[in-house]
């Protein structure tokens, strides 16, 4: 307890708002990333549906989603631009030093960025102005630069977890980097494919979550159940391979990164047939309390045998290791990550087992609300995941090579708390100003549902047209008068 005391005396004052300030706007960036990574790879699937199988509902999905898909891009390129200028100026002593070695990865988001930035440009004004097979191929590149972007961070994220290519000068400055080994670290493969697809489960989830609600209050046409299936049939297969994507990063962590998986499990003492704690507090002194203690399970857990060794939070100096407080975050955040799996897996299995018997779909209105509330439970898992990847690597921004103490910029902490507070109120009108869209655009999408229903279009209400089609006209010969982000690729009535 002692030392911990000390070490928190020790910390420079700006230590806090700068920790504070980057654990908002990274959480907050997060909540987007889902959908910016996987959403263009389901709306592209959808959009292949609908051609190949003349399917107009499925061409309005389509074309409403690449809406959907450049409104939350442009909020994350203004929350991702935040996160970058953070860097350099909450963290200079980490750039300074190590931009040359890990800076790659940066160089390579930021392109992947602007390269998906025009390709969405391209799609969505694809919409009625190229021939079918043009459009859609034009936007078979989407999901690949989504892809590359976090190609770029995880890269950064995985030298900063095991850092490697380089050598130190006498000064401790790295020289002699080597690009290949600094971008292919030995956490990068297990972190990338655990994102990625951690990204498709839960931007599946979320979309398909929107549908959930729609069947449960009623609205149980093609419009809907197209909506359903195709993102959740996505997410639920992807969902097992998460799973064991997971079991794999967790044991390359106990393999790599011994200290952090000691923070994990709150192993304080290395030893064999340690029990494994669902939950629990870890206190100063090294015990646990609360939580439910299972004998033998972590060992086992961690390499298929009772008598596996763990290494232990006490195998280092507590000025290297995670504070009680720190590892009982990381441990709350790994086990909720791996319960909400775990009922993903069943939610997953469910789906399946109606599938696999020839049903079309689930008829109990439980199935709907867990589908409904898979959505959100996949980004606190997200959350959950960044917490126990970042906490658990205290107190190292550059594992084993500098402190986070040792990074932090000099500015006052007054001045960064003002900013933190002027981030948060920018942030509540940003993340506000997209959900208000989002639900004007619902509404309109309703309205011109509606009339459609009907059986005869209203030229005053958007997304009357064909997608490849020409736009109606006013009876009078008036304006175009489809407006908006969308387009019903039909008018035949069908919703």
């Amino acid at each position: 307890m002692h030392n911990a005391v000390h070490l928190l005396a020790d910390a420079p004052a700006q230590l806090l708002p700068a920790r504070e300030l980057m654990a908002f706007t990274l959480a907050s960036h997060i909540i987007l990333v889902p959908m910016g990574v996987a959403l263009p790879l389901i709306t592209l699937i959808m959009h292949y549906r609908g051609l190949r199988t003349h399917d107009p509902v499925a061409l309005l999905l389509a074309r409403r989603w690449s809406a959907v898909m450049a409104i939350q891009f442009a909020v994350g390129v203004v929350t991702g631009t935040v996160l970058s200028f953070e860097f350099g100026l909450l963290w200079p002593g980490l750039m300074g030093r190590w931009g040359d070695v890990f800076g790659i990865g940066f160089g390579i988001e930021a392109w992947a960025f602007f390269l998906e930035a025009v390709l969405i440009a391209i799609y969505l004004y694809g919409w009625r102005r190229l021939k079918p097979r043009t459009h859609f191929l034009l936007g078979l590149p989407l999901p690949a630069a989504a892809l590359l972007g976090a190609f770029g961070i995880l890269a950064a994220n995985s030298w900063m977890n095991t850092p490697q290519g380089f050598t130190l000068d006498s000064d401790g400055n790295p020289v002699d980097v080597d690009i290949w080994k600094a971008i292919f670290t030995p956490m990068f493969g297990p972190q990338y494919w655990h994102f990625v697809v951690a990204m498709l489960v839960t931007a599946g989830y979320v979309v398909a979550g929107v549908y959930a609600v729609g069947w449960l209050r009623g609205r149980r046409d093609h419009y809907h159940r197209l909506g359903f299936t195709v993102p959740f049939t996505l997410a639920a297969v992807f969902t097992p391979v998460q799973f064991v994507l997971g079991d794999s990063i967790a044991r390359s962590v106990f393999h790599k990164q011994p200290v952090k998986f000691a923070a994990m499990e709150i192993v304080w003492e290395t030893d064999t047939h340690v029990p494994e704690y669902i939950f629990g507090r870890l206190h100063p002194d090294g015990t646990v309390s609360g939580g439910i203690k299972i004998p033998q399970l972590d060992s086992i857990l961690a390499g298929f045998r009772p008598d596996t060794k763990v290494t232990g939070l006490t195998t280092v100096p507590a000025s290297d290791r995670p504070t009680a407080t720190q590892a009982t975050i990381v441990h709350w955040a790994f086990d909720i990550m791996v319960v909400i799996g775990s009922l993903l897996l069943l939610l997953a299995l469910w789906y399946g087992w109606y599938r696999l018997r020839g049903h079309r779909m689930p008829g109990s209105r439980w199935f709907y609300r867990g589908a409904a509330c898979a959505g959100v439970a996949s980004v606190v898992a997200v959350e959950c995941g960044w917490i126990a990847t970042e906490v658990g690597r205290q107190p190292w921004i550059v594992y084993q090579n500098m402190r986070v103490a040792e990074a932090v910029t000099a500015t006052r902490s007054s001045t960064l708390w003002i900013m933190f507070g002027l981030v948060i109120v920018v942030y509540v009108l940003l993340f506000g100003s997209f959900l208000a869209v989002l639900m004007k655009m619902r509404t309109r999408w309703r309205l011109a549902d509606a009339e459609r229903a009907k059986g005869h279009p209203v030229e005053s209400v958007p997304e009357t047209d064909t997608p490849y089609g020409p736009r109606s006209r006013p009876p009078d010969g008036g304006a175009l008068a489809a407006g908006g982000s969308g387009s019903a690729p039909g008018e035949d009535g069908r919703s």
